[in-house]
């Protein structure tokens, strides 16, 4: 059987499957296609590399209209984490869903039947058509790819296939179409191929995630990748000559020095049962990062298990303006997760890691194809500049009056969360409960 392989954050998926059939169509060379307008990237051909991590100019606000669908996202977020949370022992958690859905509607082209219908469950896009999942797909990616000058974005996504095989022209056209996937044939025995797709994903996220495939199993039909990378500075930045060493309780009980930036200004911050929400803005202010503290007596574990959609926007939205001490530490992590054993099953997907009843018939003619993994690799790094992820905002400062300024410390185990303002996608959570 040969395989489908899937990463993401970087998210791959490797596609397996049996032999091949005579009345595949070729892959046609792609159309010719208009000048791009700002932040986006026309499809390649075979065999080419395009850089989509760029500075992006000028601002032009996200406008997306399918607010249902966003809501739908930030969703899956929470189901994803999890999910994550409940099959890794690690103690801190970072993951990119963007990335995730990314890859997976990628191949979605390609499935059919009860086997795209677990796809969409897992996705929580039930109801969705593919070609509706298509279209919003690429409006999103454009939209973040232009909403801030002083952030640099990338959104990349990639097809590699073995060079022997035939590939359905209209699955290659859609990822080409929608998803700007970089479309390439390899020679899957040559010793080069694993360096060619690893600098891929070098290129695509800044040298961050520099290694996804360690080696290509020969009986490896495709494999679908995607990449997502932010850097944003704090449009309020902290000073290096202000951070301190500070006592951090981690998640154990047990207690670290760490070093702890310190700021006072102007920041949006809300309250719940459960926790204390912070938002830090980058760039121009379309994208930021929310920090979700737990109250005394509750822990991660706690605001994970009860946070969904409804709860995030209702947060979101209860945010108001207030002069803040913000002590927060710095931090980075680096994570791995096989999704294909037990996370993505969890979500209702089973039948397309099911080598007997997978249909992925529209990638192929071939017998048996199949995902065979979905590995999910990603970084954060977060210092005084601001937040470097392979997943500079300005704060307008009002006056608050003579009340004493709210500190927020950031002294125990946290949630936080990189998220597009205007849409309300979430690009990247993450659980940090040791530095």
């Amino acid at each position: 059987m040969k395989k489908l392989f899937l990463y993401a954050g970087l998210l791959a998926l490797l596609v397996a499957a049996g032999c091949k059939s005579d009345g595949d169509e070729p892959i046609p060379e792609p159309k010719p296609k208009p000048t791009p307008t700002p932040g986006t990237t026309p499809g390649t051909t075979p065999g080419t590399t395009v850089d989509t991590t760029r500075h992006i100019t000028p601002v032009i606000p996200v406008e997306l209209k399918k607010a249902e669908k966003v809501a739908r996202d930030n969703a899956f977020t929470f189901d994803l984490l999890r999910a994550v949370r409940k099959h890794t022992d690690k103690t801190n958690v970072f993951i990119s869903p963007l990335s995730v859905s990314m890859a997976l509607n990628m191949t979605l082209n390609g499935a059919a039947g009860t086997t795209a219908d677990e796809m969409r469950t897992a996705l929580r896009e039930s109801g969705y058509s593919t070609a509706d999942i298509n279209a919003y797909s690429r409006e999103l990616r454009e939209a973040l790819l232009r909403a801030d000058p002083k952030t640099t974005i990338g959104i990349a996504n990639s097809i590699w296939y073995r060079q022997e095989a035939t590939v359905k022209a209209p699955f290659i056209e859609a990822n080409r179409t929608y998803y700007d996937a970089e479309v390439q044939a390899l020679d899957f025995s040559s010793p080069t191929v694993v360096g060619t797709i690893n600098g891929w994903c070098a290129r695509k996220t800044n040298s961050k995630i520099k290694e996804i495939v360690k080696q290509v199993d020969p009986t490896t039909f495709m494999y679908l990748i995607n990449a997502v990378y932010f850097k944003g500075a704090w449009t309020t930045r902290f000073e290096k000559k202000n951070t301190r060493n500070m006592i951090f309780q981690r998640a154990d009980g047990s207690t670290q020095k760490v070093e702890m930036m310190n700021l006072k200004d102007t920041f949006r911050c809300a309250s719940s049962n459960f926790c204390d929400y912070l938002e830090m803005d980058y760039g121009n202010h379309a994208f930021s990062m929310v920090i979700m503290l737990p109250k005394d007596g509750k822990t991660t574990q706690d605001v994970i298990a009860t946070m969904d959609g409804k709860k995030w926007a209702d947060a979101i939205q209860s945010l108001t303006l207030k002069e803040i001490h913000v002590l927060l530490p710095r931090f980075k992590a680096e994570c791995e997760y096989p999704m294909h054993e037990h996370i993505l099953p969890d979500m209702g997907m089973k039948l397309p890691f099911n080598p007997e009843l997978a249909d992925l018939s529209g990638i192929a003619d071939v017998t048996g194809l199949f995902i065979s993994k979905v590995i999910h690799k990603t970084f954060v790094q977060v210092d005084e500049e601001g937040t470097e992820s392979a997943a500079v905002t300005s704060v307008d400062v009002m006056p608050t009056g003579e009340s004493p300024i709210q500190v927020f410390t950031v002294d125990r185990p946290f949630l936080f969360v990189i998220r597009e303002k205007s849409t309300g996608v979430i690009l990247f959570i993450g659980e940090i409960g040791e530095i």
